[in-house]
């Protein structure tokens, strides 16, 4: 008996909610604990905590969800399971790292595709991660800077309440320290330029973008930057023109960022981590025995993955049974197309509009 598909889908939300609670709770206890009972945090960074907060419970909820899904469910899980199996864990664990290394920090899968593509993604993607690496630390209190108590010159930065290091104003570390968000803006900006320039010349994608997931995070993206930046020149080039406004814009644009974080396409910079798996499902595939066809006999794919994907169209109500007592996906692609003519052609015989027969009268 299959569940009523309301119940299941209640079910869902449910367990999601109560991941994206606890995602959330988890990132408002960092908070307290990584501020020393907030004695560091800044009363003025409030709001982006908050927003913080927010996406948290938002990542946390369509994580789940997306984990919910039937195949996204089964591949995850056998994913995994495959990279922690006895007597291969210490390969897989080299095979992670390469994986890492190609798809998280060089990003070569991109590369393949198109460089200017992979030079705007990288330089968007290592952008937003150092600005990350910064701005979520501070606003969260686990990183503060204060003047030494004998010297005004003198910086020291704190993290978790422990001193790090001491640094002098005039010194070469304070304008990489002070503008390390500018060099992140900067290499944002070049990325967005290149994207939106690729954008421009290719009719591929300007026939299939849509503003909402293709162009809406690029002026979110572009919007923080230069907000940024904006505070910066009125530092330092206009003695603090309109500072106090500008500082205002800048949060309003980066709380929107973040709200929208876990709804948009931005999304995905949390799914690539859990598609690392995939890679070591095709391994095990590709290793392990083929699927013949019960029609040619030919090998088509692998019989982790017909078996794997009967259970997915099983959970979904696909029901692909074959009246012999065989399955649809034992048989190969060029086999399904010829069932699916020969069928097609007794139903038109059937209905009397097949190929007129000639008949012999003796």
């Amino acid at each position: 008996m299959s569940a009523n598909p309301a119940t299941a889908a209640g079910s869902d939300v449910t367990r999601a909610t109560g991941w994206g609670l606890a995602v959330a709770a988890l990132v408002v206890a960092g908070i307290y604990v990584g501020s020393r009972g907030l004695r560091d945090f800044d009363p003025a960074l409030v709001s982006y905590a908050g927003a913080s907060v927010f996406a948290a419970f938002g990542l946390g909820y369509r994580y789940a969800m997306w984990l919910r899904r039937p195949p996204t469910r089964l591949y995850w899980r056998r994913g995994w399971a495959i990279f922690a199996q006895k007597g291969a864990r210490r390969h897989n664990l080299r095979v992670l790292g390469r994986l890492v290394w190609d798809n998280v920090v060089t990003q070569r899968f991109i590369e393949r595709r198109s460089r200017v593509r992979w030079a705007a993604h990288w330089l968007i993607a290592w952008g937003c991660l150092l600005a990350a690496a910064v701005t979520f630390p501070l606003s969260f209190g686990w990183i503060r800077f204060e003047t030494a108590p004998d010297s005004q010159q003198v910086y020291r930065a704190f993290v978790f309440g422990l001193h790090i290091l001491s640094f002098r104003l005039d010194g070469w570390l304070a304008p990489l320290a002070f503008n390390v968000l500018d060099l992140a803006a900067v290499l944002v900006l070049a990325g967005l330029f290149l994207a939106l320039w690729r954008r421009g010349r290719d009719r591929g994608a300007l026939v299939v973008q849509q503003f909402a997931s293709d162009l809406l995070p690029l002026a979110l993206l572009f919007a923080v930057c230069v907000t940024g930046l904006f505070l910066t020149v009125s530092t330092h080039l206009l003695r603090g023109l309109q500072y106090g406004f500008l500082s205002q814009l800048h949060a309003a644009t980066v709380i929107l960022t973040l709200l929208y974080l876990p709804f948009g396409k931005f999304f995905h910079v949390f799914q690539r981590p859990a598609q690392l798996g995939v890679a070591f499902y095709k391994r095990a595939g590709e290793d392990g025995a083929p699927a013949r066809c019960e029609r040619c006999g030919e090998p088509f794919a692998s019989r982790l993955h017909v078996d794997d994907l009967k259970q997915v169209e099983a959970a979904l109500g696909v029901r692909y049974g074959l009246a012999d007592g065989g399955h649809y996906q034992d048989l190969c692609p060029a086999c399904r197309r010829k069932t699916l003519a020969l069928a097609q052609g007794a139903l038109w015989q059937a209905a009397g509009r097949g190929p007129e027969r000639t008949e012999t009268h003796g």
